[in-house]
């Protein structure tokens, strides 16, 4: 390579675009981004990008000159610059599949903590809001017993305070007292026929009594 590093720049100015324009349109080149030299002594020419999507890339072009040959294109390429947008490094399948699983995983394993969770709350509240403490269950024993030392209890059927099975003892005695008197009618009316039945035989004998001295008064 005879000419120096700058001197190959300028002159290969012109060949490098128009290598660049067989690759992507002219509208997409922009003016020259400056220039650097490789360590085999190639120069590689850089020019703005004005392609959508690849902000602070450049379009690179190659170039090299060997002895007294005229310089020829080695490579044309879109290179990023500093700050450049870059695309993240590339991953095996296989083991973006594992980072799949295990994320999976985790996402399950956090799904069954957060419900265990929420049951274990919703358990807690459960028992303070419906729960009774000691205190509370030895106050309503007291209440019920002291409602049993101030009325009777009253059962099903039971209407205002009435208990029916007063009234049934009240009906049952009226009933019992209305059979004693009944009874009680129907000895004096045996009485009254045995009395009658009485003086029927009194009568009788007197009958009788009178029938021998008609016997006498005839036979004189």
């Amino acid at each position: 390579m005879t000419s120096k590093p700058d001197d190959l720049a300028a002159a290969t100015r012109d060949l490098a675009l128009a290598a660049l324009y067989e690759i992507t349109p002219a509208s997409t080149v922009g003016p020259v981004a400056g220039h650097t030299v490789e360590e085999s002594g190639a120069v590689s020419l850089r020019f703005e990008n004005r392609l959508p999507g690849y902000p602070g890339w450049f379009w690179t072009v190659t170039v090299a000159q060997v002895d007294d040959s005229a310089p020829t294109v080695l490579e044309v390429e879109l290179m990023p610059g500093e700050g450049a947008l870059l695309a993240p490094d590339w991953v095996p399948w296989a083991e973006r599949l594992a980072e799949y699983r295990a994320h999976q995983a985790e996402l399950a394993a956090q799904a069954e903590a957060d419900a265990a969770e929420s049951d274990s709350d919703a358990s807690d509240d459960d028992s303070e809001d419906g729960g009774l403490d000691d205190d509370d269950e030895s106050d309503e024993d007291e209440d019920i017993e002291d409602e049993d030392d101030v009325s009777p209890r009253l059962h099903a059927g039971d209407v205002d305070g009435v208990d029916i099975d007063e009234l049934d003892e009240d009906e049952s005695d009226d009933e019992d007292d209305d059979e004693d008197d009944e009874d009680s009618d129907s000895e004096d009316e045996d009485s009254d026929s045995e009395d009658e039945d009485s003086e029927d035989d009194e009568s009788d004998d007197e009958d009788e009594d009178e029938d021998p001295e008609a016997e006498d008064d005839e036979s004189e």
